[in-house]
């Protein structure tokens, strides 16, 4: 006997497939999700009505789940407002969610209004109708325990519930109010708002219809479970209404397009019909299936390495500049705070991983929009005449199909090497390269060709182990070099290492107790003595941010946003002086490594990047020259982690263990550091309050629906919520959320065994699905995602916030990654030059850069204008910081 159907309408929401989660686990039924305006299903075709009820007669109830929006507004709403319209003869049992609750009050007679402050992300008590005699068959609360949930709204159902006298509410809550017969209230939750006691309507049930309605999120992480009893026993009230109604499901599948299913891939779905293997000139195959010596780089490659011990007073950035102070390209992903003492699981970065040679690796670049990818090489001999490559994109096809299956021609098997980065792709991502992939089209008018993804096939790099002391130098080699050249390389690097000045010092390094500790404490930030460049600094207007703040929480409470994450862009402009001749220009080019002289201010993107890890050591750190593009970043926040669980944990029975462990850290809620806050104790104090607490679980919830999509229904857990960690200059409230992907297919199949889904093919999930599902992250942009991203695009200027709020990290050829958020960093592009200073810049033969830093925070319906304008300038403080010499502001 097949399990029952249930279709879930999608209004957009971030939340929506943690509903589905809940559905198919606590019901165990399947679950087929449909937005609310598919274009096959539009009111305006002629057999709109035939269409729709043929579609719900496959399934035995309807679920309308939250969104942005008002219910009286057809494009918020879509296909809800035809469900509640159907005729007796069509009818099917139905539950109403959050927006899908306020459809259906509408389609009632009840009005819905704006509350005073909006409740998103409270945790309230439901007063529920547990057994109340005067209500009949159809009260989805009785017998349901107390329970607390998460509410998620700015509006409110009004059906004349403020028109009862205090003294006849217990008596009357659970009446049909005179002028509303059609509803029945069965849940409420009350609101102090100081000279009165709200009254706000959480649940309902029509009195002649099988539909039920919920203004709370029954999902939410923070919803109790005994109200998941809800849940079941809507249901039911829906297959004893099916019953009852002899209403027998088809057992015909829906053929609309637009059905999907949890888990789903953007990375790993083609079209019906396109081979996989196939050449055809319009697909990015017909360019990873050539022969072209960028197609192929990188194949056939096996992993070797040489340990060494560090020396204790070596750090990153010292092997960078003993080995590659002669290159132009640079991947460095730096734990800085390895050494210093925090608090905290996490706080601290294991592994810091040196790219080496990047000029000479392959890159695949894409920009947001276009229907093709670059791969590039750096000229050299045999490439001299093409050192670019245009890859094209057939319909249908994505970048991180490409990457897919570009990754997948050069894997090695985790089981048999070490649980760190061993080389493939490393780069970055921007900001906009995730609003393609939520459909929010801001990228089509840009004046500019910069990448939106650079990734880079590592083949040379170095790992350092801080919590082993080593270093391991490694190389992916072609299976053709024989071993003894591998090991020359290896031990030529190692040899250049211990024969270096700094590395050889450390030799005779005072290793007391007293030097150690001396060690273990950040490099304090210099004063300068002289200006070797002149720094214009242009910071967002405090009063014009307060305003933006303002606007943010006008749309949240009309309804269109839960959280909006807004930021703004301080721009700055160097000019150098030095560059006033040819001679001098060439020898910066060749110390451009080099760090800045005593007491002098940094000069140079590379002593940019030393300053601000000594001032804001961070376990995500970075600096890349890349694309194009220069980033210097000291991130406390990791985006995406994943990694395979040790054969060692799991059995032959654990089939679903075996998945690739994916782990997201959403990081909201800040507090500087200062004498009145210097304790943790002090900062949770600050932290756990409803304001900040419910910025983090806003976001913890949009993540776990991100991660649902690609790990599946019931594969997603938080093992932490709201816990604070320390770091060198602030406090930050973080929470983990873990999803394991379903695991691949058992080895009697290949890799790219066919799973039919929904008409399309699906081969073996990675991390890449999970990271294309989940940009941009969370965490910058607010819930629901794609509303409030477009939101945000406006109130920011339509301006592009590139690096900053994009990720950085890597995937590895054993399918390992991590990745962090690019925030409290600072980047510039190479074709970028300041307007003010392009008259400058010709007069003096001199070179402009223009620095961006990116700062905000999360707006919600508790927040103050102030309060956010303080927050952002003190997430901007510490990047600013390293521009020491200010000659204009």
């Amino acid at each position: 006997m097949t399990p029952p159907r249930i279709l879930f309408i999608d209004a957009y929401d971030s939340f929506s497939n943690n509903i589905v989660s809940l559905l198919t686990t606590t019901l165990e039924v399947g679950v087929d999700i449909l937005p609310i305006d598919p274009p096959e299903l539009s009111p305006d075709l002629p057999n709109f009505t035939e269409d729709l009820t043929a579609l719900l007669r496959c399934y035995d109830a309807v679920v309308c789940g939250p969104g942005p929006g008002s219910p009286n507004l057809a494009q918020d709403v879509g296909l809800m407002k035809y469900i509640w319209e159907l005729e007796q003869t069509h009818l099917i049992p139905v539950l109403g969610i959050c927006l899908g609750f306020q459809s259906l009050v509408v389609s009632c007679g009840g009005i819905v209004k704006k509350l005073p402050t909006g409740l998103h992300g409270m945790i309230r008590e439901i007063d529920h109708a547990i057994n109340e005699p005067c209500l009949e068959d159809g009260n989805i609360f009785r017998g349901v325990a107390p329970f607390k949930a998460t509410l998620y709204h700015s509006l409110h159902a009004d059906i004349g519930q403020d028109r009862v006298a205090s003294g006849d509410w217990d008596a009357s809550k659970w009446n049909s109010p005179a002028h509303l017969q059609d509803i029945v209230p069965l849940a409420w939750v009350y609101e102090d708002r100081g000279d009165e006691r709200e009254r706000i309507l959480m649940g309902v049930k029509h009195s002649k219809k099988p539909f039920w309605g919920l203004q709370y999120h029954p999902e939410s992480i923070c919803t109790e479970l005994t109200g998941h009893q809800v849940i079941r026993n809507w249901f039911k009230e829906a297959v004893r209404w099916n019953r009852t109604n002899s209403r027998i499901r088809e057992s015909a599948t829906s053929s609309l397009s637009a059905v999907t299913r949890l888990p789903r891939s953007n990375v790993h779905t083609i079209e019906e019909g396109l081979s996989h293997s196939g050449s055809s000139p319009g697909h990015y195959e017909s360019w990873l299936n050539g022969s072209s010596k960028l197609a192929s780089f990188g194949l056939n490659c096996r992993y070797q390495s040489c340990p060494l011990r560090l020396p204790m007073h070596i750090e990153a950035p010292d092997i960078v500049e003993i080995l590659q102070s002669d290159k132009n390209n640079f991947i460095i992903l730096d734990s800085a705070s390895a050494k210093a003492n925090r608090i905290g699981a996490d706080v601290r970065g294991k592994y810091s991983i040196i790219a080496l040679d990047v000029d000479e690796t392959m890159k695949l670049e894409y920009r947001a929009g276009d229907r093709h990818a670059t791969a590039r090489y750096s000229p050299f001999p045999e490439l001299s005449q093409k050192s670019s490559e245009r890859i094209p994109l057939g319909p249908g096809q994505t970048i991180w199909q490409l990457l897919a299956d570009f990754w997948a021609q050069r894997t090695l098997p985790a089981v048999d090497y070490a649980p760190h980065f061993l080389g493939g792709f490393m780069g970055f991502t921007t900001y906009e390269l995730g609003l393609e992939g939520i459909d929010v089209d801001v990228y089509r008018d840009r004046l500019h060709s910069r990448p939106d993804l650079c990734f880079a096939w590592v083949t040379k790099s170095i790992v350092i182990d801080h919590m082993q002391g080593t270093v391991r130098v490694q190389q992916l080699s072609s299976e053709e070099s024989d071993d003894q050249h591998a090991a020359a390389w290896a031990d030529s690097v190692a040899a250049r290492l211990r024969t270096s000045a700094v590395w050889s010092d450390g030799l005779r390094a005072n290793f007391s107790a007293a030097a150690v500790a001396k060690l273990n404490e950040p490099t304090p930030p210099s004063t300068p003595k002289a200006a070797a460049v002149r720094t214009h600094i242009r910071v967002p207007d405090a009063d014009a941010y307060e305003a933006k703040v303002r606007a943010c929480q006008a749309h949240i409470a009309s309804g269109d946003s839960y959280e909006l994450c807004l930021t703004d862009q301080t721009h700055v402009a160097q000019t150098r002086s030095y560059f006033s001749s040819p001679a001098a220009e060439k020898n910066q080019e060749e110390s451009a490594l080099a760090p800045a002289e005593p007491g002098a201010a940094p000069s140079t993107a590379w002593q940019l990047y030393r300053s601000l890890r000594s001032r804001q050591p961070a376990p995500f750190g970075s600096f890349l020259r890349l694309g194009g593009a220069t980033l210097v970043s000291s991130s406390p926040e990791r985006f995406l982690e994943f990694s395979h669980t040790s054969p060692a944990t799991t059995t032959d029975e654990d089939d679903d263990d075996k998945g690739l462990l994916c782990t997201m850290r959403p990081m909201k809620g800040t507090v500087r550091k200062s004498a009145e806050v210097a304790t943790l104790a002090q900062a949770e104090a600050l932290l756990h309050v409803p304001k900040e607490e419910a910025e983090n679980l806003m976001i913890v919830d949009l993540v776990r629906h991100d991660l649902h999509a690609v790990c599946g229904p019931g594969r997603v857990r938080v093992p932490k919520l709201n816990v604070v960690e320390e770091y060198a200059s602030v406090f930050q409230m973080i929470s983990v959320v873990e999803g394991r992907l379903p695991p691949p297919p058992s080895p009697t199949r290949t890799f790219e065994s066919e799973a039919r889904a929904g008409g399309k093919t699906r081969k073996a999930l990675t991390g890449l699905d999970v990271l294309a599902a989940s940009l941009p992250p969370g965490s910058m942009t607010g819930a629901p995602k794609k509303r409030s991203c477009e939101i945000l695009h406006d109130l920011e200027g339509r301006r592009e916030r590139s690096l900053y709020s994009g990720v950085v990290g890597y995937m590895d050829v054993a399918g390992r990654g991590d990745w962090s958020v690019t925030i409290r960093s600072m980047f510039r592009w190479d074709d970028e030059v300041s307007g003010d200073d392009q008259e400058l810049q010709r007069k003096e033969k001199e070179r402009t850069e223009v620095w961006h830093i990116g700062a905000g925070g999360a707006v919600t319906a508790l927040s103050t204008a102030e309060g956010e304008r303080d927050e952002m300038f003190v997430k901007l403080k510490g990047p600013l910081g390293v521009f020491d010499v200010v000659d204009e502001v």
